[in-house]
């Protein structure tokens, strides 16, 4: 139980005291009246005498009573009703609540830290009443008057006749039978004359005769002079007198604001309790009907004429609550005890102390004698019945019948002068003075005999005051007989249905068990009586448990080790039981307790029991904000409820708030908990949404919502975009420059303010989550914004405006009329702004009315987009507000302060800087193929509009893939004009030829300046060639472009990033850009392969050497799956500084080149170096083209396309190569000679390989063409038309130490040594020879030395046959040279020597001639780099005989 303010030792003697009954003259009670009191109520804060009181127990020993109170009250002689003292009981607890400012004691158990309040003044306040409140009763005495007072006052004109007729009106009550109330302790009730006199207007000396008079006739013992009012009431406000009574009178004054906590429009705050409680006039409610011969009706009765709260439950709630605002005003001023000072006050006192000292106490010692005297009498014994009582109880004991096997019945009923009644009579006397130990005899006694005569009634009473008796008995000579109170409870309850004697009993032995720290026994004794619905129904029940579950909750608290959680049930329980009495404050109080422990700890379906119910019962106490909360908790907390409850959750949060926003309807709008909004998912798009394709039309793809973010992609597009602000630049990516951001996300940096453009729009994408298993409907949803604007200098306007609300002329605001949430969803919704005006802009949050679909709990998908439902879903209700959007920045982590702090940076993505306006760019691509063949060329053409209102400028493509598309040439001669030029609508640039000038090439020459790929420059940026390189607003433009397949199978994403800007240069805005992503799916068609290796010729018609073989094998490696028939070689073409295709030396006549499925062609060409006039200078660009045309069609291959292509892909092989190639430091001259050895296996000719292929599709013939580049580097290597797979390398051993940092001697290849001279040997095939006549057969052989180098070369030639191996001396063997073994010579650059040489034959035969080994070295060399050069082919010659 909770704390109290008296201890157990002060409760039960002030519970019980000695009654006095008051009756009063009208006069008398005229002169109390001046006072605002009663005479009963004028004597109430003086009946506790101050100090100590002697009395003689019947054994003539002296008893001191300490502390005694007295209890003065009106007769009053019906009977409380039992309604009425509910009502009482009801109104003390609801009119005593928590004070504002209580510091709440802190229990910390286990885990759990909770805030309890200490006391419970509530529960004092009904247990004080309720004791106070008790009927009277047969069986028991203890609160039956002792005494009456008679009062008269000495302004009557006859005070003692007055007396006599008091006195005979008391004598009536008591004695005569139409008055069964009240009790009578006694036939022989004390009565004390008490004759008031008014000092301020009576006649002092007559009082005092009067007095002289009475004490003549009643004795000095029986009488009193009480002098009052010695001030006139309009003197009150001169000196401030204290008022004692008004703690008194607040008890029975129901008329206080708390209430009306149920009034339906009074909303209050108990901060002001204390002083609001008033009494209707300061009367108590007896004194209102002046009744004749002062008896009046008990202040407990249902009466309306006086019960004043009837009035505040009328029908017009309004009314009530403004009569109480009245009575209020007028009862503020009433003052008791007005004409009252100080020395009255003291009289007062006085009175009392005689009254108690003379008439009660020596009225009590005198009946107690006489009881004790009949008792002794009746027993028949000699001693008194003090020395006799512990003979009875020390012998042997009678067993007590247990209280089942009595018979179930109340048992006898006494009559009055019954002896066991006298016994209970003098038991119940000494109780109330406190002589505990004689109680306790008598009340065992008188219990024994009650059990025996089985009046279980008389029982039970005596049982629970023996128990009290002996637990107050001084020095505890015994323990409490807790069993004694149990079995008085269970007679009580059980036996004699009565439930207010059980309740009393209850009440005493938990405070007695409390103050034995035995709360575990408190806490099931109190626990017991609340389960007991049926037998005491209704509110009152109610009332009763609540506050005895309350108390047993403050057990489990206060045990040596506190019971949480079953504190927190036990008040649960209490919070429902006040609620169903009406008790709503406290229910809010028990629930919100007990919510401490059940918070967060997991337990949902609790919590939310709670919350729902806190949100109630603050809703019915007009504590909205309070309401709102709780219910918002239930619904923001993943629930764990069926979809019912969580809909009926939902209806409730939704009432309660339209009732909270209707009180202030132009406050600011309430913050919603649903639906979830995850603000860190927000992306905000900046421009118009993308067009879809139309027909042939394909807008670009550029950057929507409905794209997700890769990082891989954003890097790619970022670097692009570097690459075009650098070339514009001039090189330099300028300091301010940041890359352009579309779509704002959680991935992007959003640490800058972004900049929006005037007049386009702004998308937020907002991502909502319904966390419910119930729909949610949102309807006129739209963003919240505030918006500052500037003028066009960029200066703000002088006010700032705050445009919540859209203001069109600034941002128009797009409203979603209806979105729907389906259970447990969660969906985007895209809104948009339009502004109109520069400036900047932030966007706060959401604003949408919530509401729950009435009727079907799951919607189907087909209403789920957002106007499609438009009166579809009926709104059962709904309520506007708003959510903010509130985004938090990244995680600082870049110095060592934020490192070791959490800081989190700016996100800005929601506050974009309305900039103003600039051109937009659309592209269009028509007739764009989603799938090509590897290499296939085909024309496509794109569309550049401008959709803004100012010109645009500077545009260009930057693409990675370069080679993929072009524009074609510089120049119009170089751009075919359209492909109706040509038969098959070819998209090359071709000319008939005449068939005859077959296998020979057609040459022309072209330079990659031209094609807009010069030296240094980025080929991956291309300018596009807009006429006069500006486009007009509204204007379009329409340009061919040229795609080439890659040359890898497989789909492909080729990235274009388009650039422009303002004609006008903007100082926020440098450029705007346009994203295309073309996805190309490319299947296989042809492979080609090249090698070139030198020709044994060793002279060409001009007379100059150095002509080589070019050998080209193409394979048709397409699977048919296209649809491809058969390919066609339709030319072939050379391209390169100094070498071109001279002729074709293939050696079949069949002219047509096709290749079938998996067929592999071969073709074999040479390759002549290239006129003095045709080879440019080192640095010039100009490329020689040369066409070998298979067909009767020359296509052009130095114009464009054909060139475009090649040049693209030279350039990107070229990049391919750069990276490669490693730079060394070492000594010049070295580098030099190792360049220039390489230079003589070096070759830059490039093979273009152009091809038609033919295509069936849906029964139609297509033609297909396309083209394939081969770059040759290196004489005899093979060189391929489509990229090589590289084998991963193996995994290497892991090293565990540091290699040394040897410098790598820069060698040429063994290869490239090995070209440095190329030999060939010029004999007759066949020579005969008549070996009869001559055994010797000598042939003249010319060896002929080329230096292939422009260096000095030393050159060594070595005749003698190699005698490695035995094979070879056979071979050989059979010839020899003759002359000079080895021979040494210096070959200037490019120069041809010649050696004549001798072979000597000694029999027929083939042989292979080709036996000199010859090695060279570069003449300023010291080092030896002498290697052995590569020979020829096998030099066979036919020796015959003849």
């Amino acid at each position: 139980m909770a704390q109290c303010v008296q201890s157990v030792q002060e409760l039960i003697p002030d519970s019980f005291v000695p009654c006095v009954a008051a009756l009063c003259s009208d006069e008398a009670e005229r002169l109390t009246r001046l006072n605002h009191l009663s005479f009963a109520e004028l004597l109430k804060p003086f009946t506790r005498l101050t100090s100590e009181v002697h009395m003689r127990d019947p054994n003539n020993q002296l008893h001191i009573i300490k502390n005694l109170k007295i209890a003065v009250s009106n007769i009053i002689t019906q009977p409380p009703q039992p309604g009425a003292i509910r009502k009482l009981l009801s109104d003390v607890v609801s009119g005593s609540q928590p004070a504002e400012g209580l510091v709440a004691n802190v229990i910390t158990a286990g885990d759990y830290d909770l805030n309890i309040s200490a006391t419970t003044p509530w529960f004092e306040s009904y247990r004080e009443t309720f004791l106070q409140s008790m009927p009277a009763a047969d069986h028991e005495f203890l609160n039956h008057y002792l005494a009456c007072m008679l009062v008269a006052s000495s302004s009557e004109a006859e005070p003692m006749e007055q007396f006599s007729k008091l006195s005979n009106e008391q004598h009536r009550i008591q004695h005569n039978n139409d008055y069964s109330y009240p009790k009578w302790f006694i036939p022989n009730t004390l009565k004390y004359y008490v004759l008031l006199h008014d000092v301020s207007a009576g006649d002092e000396q007559r009082a005092e005769s009067v007095y002289e008079e009475m004490k003549q006739k009643f004795g000095t013992q029986g009488c009193y002079l009480l002098k009052i009012n010695s001030r006139t009431s309009n003197r009150a406000s001169d000196e401030q007198i204290p008022d004692p009574w008004s703690q008194y009178l607040q008890k029975n004054s129901i008329q206080n604001q708390e209430s009306y906590e149920d009034g339906p429009c009074t909303i209050t705050s108990n901060k002001n309790s204390d002083s609001s409680l008033l009494s209707l006039d300061g009367l108590d409610n007896e004194v209102k009907d002046g009744l004749p011969n002062n008896l009046r009706a008990h202040p407990l009765q249902l009466d309306s004429s006086s019960d004043p709260s009837n009035t505040i439950d009328g029908p017009d709630p309004v009314k009530s609550a403004s009569s109480l605002h009245e009575t209020k005003k007028a009862n503020t001023g009433v003052i008791h005890g007005a004409c009252l000072t100080l020395t009255d006050h003291d009289r007062i006192r006085q009175f009392i102390q005689e009254f108690t000292f003379r008439g009660l106490l020596p009225h009590i010692e005198k009946t107690i004698r006489q009881l004790n005297d009949q008792l002794i009498s009746r027993k028949g014994l000699s001693r008194s019945l003090f020395s006799a009582t512990k003979k009875w109880f020390s012998g042997s004991k009678v067993p007590e019948k247990s209280i089942n096997e009595l018979k179930n019945t109340s048992g006898l009923l006494y009559p009055p002068e019954a002896p066991e009644l006298q016994i209970r009579k003098m038991a119940d006397l000494c109780f109330l003075v406190q002589h505990y130990d004689l109680a306790y005899s008598c009340y065992h006694t008188a219990k024994k005999d009650f059990l025996n005569d089985q009046a279980m009634l008389y029982a039970a009473g005596a049982l629970e005051m023996a128990a009290v008796s002996a637990f107050l008995q001084p020095g505890a000579p015994r323990p409490y007989p807790a069993h004694y109170m149990d079995t008085a409870i269970q007679t009580y309850r059980d036996i004699c249905k009565n439930m207010i004697l059980a309740e009393r009993c209850v009440l005493l032995s938990a405070e007695i068990l409390k103050s034995q720290s035995k709360y575990s026994e408190a806490a099931a004794l109190l626990i017991r009586l609340t389960s007991e619905q049926n037998t005491w129904k209704g509110m009152d029940s109610d009332l009763r448990s609540a506050l005895l579950l309350e108390q047993a909750a403050h057990c489990f608290i206060n045990m040596k080790s506190p019971m949480v959680r079953k504190y927190a049930f036990h008040m649960i329980l209490a919070g429902h039981r006040f609620s169903k009495a009406g008790q709503k404050k406290h229910a809010l109080r028990c629930y919100c307790q007990a919510m401490q422990v059940y918070k967060g700890k997991g337990w949902s379906l609790a919590e939310d029991h709670i919350n729902f119910t806190i949100g109630r019962q603050s809703y019915t106490l007009r504590q909205l904000d309070n309401a709102v909360s709780a219910f918002r908790h239930i619904l923001i907390n993943e629930s764990k409820q069926s979809a019912a409850q969580q809909g009926a959750f939902l209806r409730e949060y939704l009432y309660v708030y339209k009732n909270v926003s209707q009180l202030s309807p132009d406050g600011p709008l309430p913050q919603l908990p649903l639906p979830y909004i995850n603000s860190s998912t927000t992306r905000v798009f900046f421009g118009h949404d993308r067009r879809p394709a139309d027909g042939e039309k394909q807008a670009a793809t550029h950057i929507s919502l409905d794209q997700e973010y890769d990082s891989e992609s954003s890097q790619q597009w970022r670097e692009l975009e570097e690459q075009v602000v650098a070339l514009v630049n001039k090189g330099v990516i300028p300091s301010n420059f940041h890359p352009t951001q579309y779509c704002l996300n959680s991935f992007s940096d959003n640490s800058r303010f972004p900049l929006a453009v005037v007049e386009e729009p702004i998308t937020v994408e907002v991502a909502f989550r319904n966390p419910l298993k119930v729909p949610l409907l949102l309807t006129d949803l739209s963003l919240l914004w505030k918006f500052q604007p500037k003028d066009s200098s960029g200066k703000n306007d002088e006010e700032v405006k705050e445009l919540v609300t859209s203001e069109h002329e600034m941002i128009g605001t797009e409203v979603i009329s209806e979105f729907l949430i389906n259970n447990e969803e969660s969906k985007v919704a895209r809104l948009k702004l339009f502004p109109h005006h520069i400036g900047e802009l932030h966007i706060l949050g959401v604003v949408y009315n919530l509401g729950t679909i009435q009727g079907s709990m799951t919607v189907d998908g087909i209403g789920a987009l957002p106007g499609c439902h438009t009166g579809k879903h009926s709104l059962s209700m709904s309520v506007r507000g708003r959510q903010d959007l509130e985004i938090q920045g990244p995680r600082l982590n870049n110095t060592k302060e934020e490192k070791t702090s959490i800081r989190y940076g700016p996100d800005r993505r929601l506050d974009p800087i309305i900039t103003e306006e600039m051109p937009l760019l659309e592209v269009f691509f028509i007739h764009f193929p989603t799938g090509l063949l590897c290499g296939e060329i085909r024309k496509a053409y794109v569309e550049f509009v401008n959709v803004s209102k100012c010109p645009l400028t500077g545009l260009k493509v930057v693409s990675k893939h370069p080679e993929f598309f072009t524009f074609g040439g510089n120049t119009a001669v170089l751009t075919p004009l359209s492909p109706s030029a040509s038969e098959n609508c070819s998209a090359y640039k071709t000319v008939v030829t005449d068939p005859t000038s077959v296998c020979t090439a057609l040459t022309s020459s072209a330079s990659s300046v031209d094609f807009g790929i010069g030296i240094g420059s980025q080929p991956e940026v291309i300018p596009v060639p807009l006429p006069d390189t500006v486009l007009l607003p509204g204007a379009s433009v329409q340009l061919p472009m040229w795609l080439r397949g890659p040359d890898e199978e497989g789909v492909h994403e080729i990235n274009f990033l388009f650039y422009y800007e303002s004609v006008k240069k903007l100082p926020k805005i440098r450029h705007r850009i346009l994203r295309h992503t073309a996805v190309i799916c490319t299947s296989r068609s042809l492979n080609v392969r090249a090698t070139v290796c030198r020709s044994n010729s060793l002279e060409d018609e001009e007379g100059r050497g150095g002509n080589m073989l070019v050998f080209v094998d193409v394979e048709n490696i397409n699977t048919s799956e296209a649809g491809v028939k058969e390919f066609h070689i339709v030319q072939v073409s050379s391209s390169s500084k100094h070498w071109k295709l001279q002729k074709s030396v293939n050696l079949s006549e069949n002219k047509d080149a096709k290749l079938g499925s998996r067929e592999k062609g071969k073709f074999c060409f040479k390759a002549v170096r290239c006129k003095e006039k045709e080879v440019a200078t080192q640095y010039s660009e100009k490329y020689t083209f040369a066409d070998i045309i298979f067909g009767n069609e020359q296509i052009i291959s130095s114009a464009s396309p054909c060139a475009d292509f090649f040049y693209r892909s030279l350039s990107s092989e070229l990049k391919k190569s750069q990276v490669q190639r490693s730079v060394h430091t070492e000594k010049q001259s070295l580098e030099d000679a190792v360049r220039l050895i390489q230079k003589c296996s070096e070759v830059d000719l490039n093979v273009v390989v152009l091809w038609k292929a033919y295509v069936v599709e849906d029964s139609k013939q297509l033609i297909l063409e396309g083209q394939h580049h081969v770059i040759l580097h290196t004489i005899g290597k093979e060189a391929f038309s489509y990229p090589q797979k590289q084998e991963p390398p193996e995994m290497e051993p892991l090293k565990f130490f540091r290699p040394e940092n040897t410098a790598v001697s820069l060698r040429p290849s063994v290869e490239q040594l090995s070209n440095l001279i190329k030999t060939s040997l010029h004999y007759p095939e066949s020579f005969n020879h008549p070996f009869h006549q001559k055994s010797l057969c000598l042939v003249p052989v010319t060896l002929l030395l080329s230096n292939c180098s422009k260096a000095d070369v030393d050159v060594i030639v070595d005749l003698r046959h190699k005698t490695t191996s035995p094979e070879s001396l056979e071979i050989h063997g059979s010839f020899t040279w003759l002359g000079q073994t080895q021979y040494k010579l210096q070959l200037k650059g490019e120069e041809i020597h010649s050696l004549q040489l001798k072979a000597c034959f000694v029999h027929t035969g083939v042989y292979n001639l080709g036996t000199p080994r010859v090695f060279a070295k570069l003449s300023d060399q010291v080092t030896v780099f002498e290697t052995s050069q590569q020979n020829s082919m096998p030099a066979l010659i036919i020796i015959n005989n003849v």
